[in-house]
């Protein structure tokens, strides 16, 4: 899903998978926007730039800015699978579009030696972290329910620029918060079913500013596989409707957060986890 991708259309997000059949790999190639790839099953290695770099099933793996990137299945038995996500239609909105496989460069004559494209990154990115282990981030309870950050503007220790993403346990008969943020999201059902409530803002412009909240939302059920789009500037919550527990993976783009929006508003916030417990659905 992506945006112009009708009839999955995303307004900042771009978003599809890639599978690895055993043994196998796909065609290399480069791509001046980050991707993040987020390892649904199996293990395996990157080589970018001609580094490698292993991963395996929970670990995040950034394609990084100008990176000349392919990937490797390391197992002989069974498929590598990922979810990637990137915040594409950024870098094509500001003219960084070069990307392709190799192959010599149109009216060569024109041009003088090869330097080191590196030279115009930010300093110090190249010792950042590519791969994030599900040991390096932890579960906390937030207002919004049971958390995972794996990425956020936060961790500037690792090299990931334009994509935050989280992963929230919903249990059985729970729900999360229901908040409102501006960014528009993806969320990725790793496991369980449910349906997600959103509900329309619309903004009123008087002598400010102000939200007029949808007095009813739209619901939209989803099950494991599933990708659920919540659009932006939109009241969100999501439901477990299930007998185990709900699992989300979401992404977003970060640049909301670098134009002004960085805040989640909480109206309602999850219930305790305890009090889910032989709840009626």
């Amino acid at each position: 899903i992506g945006p112009g991708d009708e009839p999955f259309l995303t307004q900042t997000l771009q978003v599809h998978f890639v599978e690895l059949p055993p043994g196998t790999s796909n065609h290399g190639h480069g791509h001046q926007n980050e991707a993040v790839f987020y390892i649904l099953e199996g293990r395996g290695y990157e080589i970018h730039d001609g580094a490698r770099y292993d991963w395996e099933q929970g670990d995040l793996i950034v394609a990084h800015v100008d990176s000349v990137h392919r990937h490797f299945n390391a197992s002989e038995s069974e498929r590598a699978l990922a979810i990637v996500m990137k915040a594409k239609s950024l870098w094509m909105y500001m003219g960084l579009i070069q990307q392709g496989r190799s192959g010599p460069v149109d009216d060569e004559s024109r041009y003088g030696p090869r330097e080191d494209w590196s030279q115009v990154w930010t300093p110090g990115l190249v010792e950042r972290t590519k791969v994030v282990k599900g040991a390096d981030t932890s579960w906390e309870t937030t207002p919004d329910g049971r958390i995972r950050v794996i990425t956020s503007k936060d961790r500037t220790d690792q090299r990931i620029l334009s994509v935050d993403v989280y992963e929230q346990e919903i249990p059985p008969g729970g729900r999360s918060g229901r908040h409102w943020h501006m960014a528009d999201e993806v969320l990725y059902v790793i496991s369980g079913s449910g349906h997600s409530l959103h509900w329309d803002v619309e903004a009123e412009i008087a002598d400010r500013y102000y939200a007029r909240i949808a007095k009813e939302p739209s619901q939209h059920s989803f099950a494991k596989g599933d990708t659920v789009y919540v659009p932006t500037n939109t009241v969100h919550q999501h439901v477990n409707d299930g007998d185990e527990p709900l699992v989300l993976l979401s992404g977003q783009n970060r640049m909301f957060r670098y134009l002004g929006y960085d805040n989640v508003r909480v109206l309602e916030p999850a219930p305790d986890p305890a009090e889910t417990i032989g709840t009626s659905r």
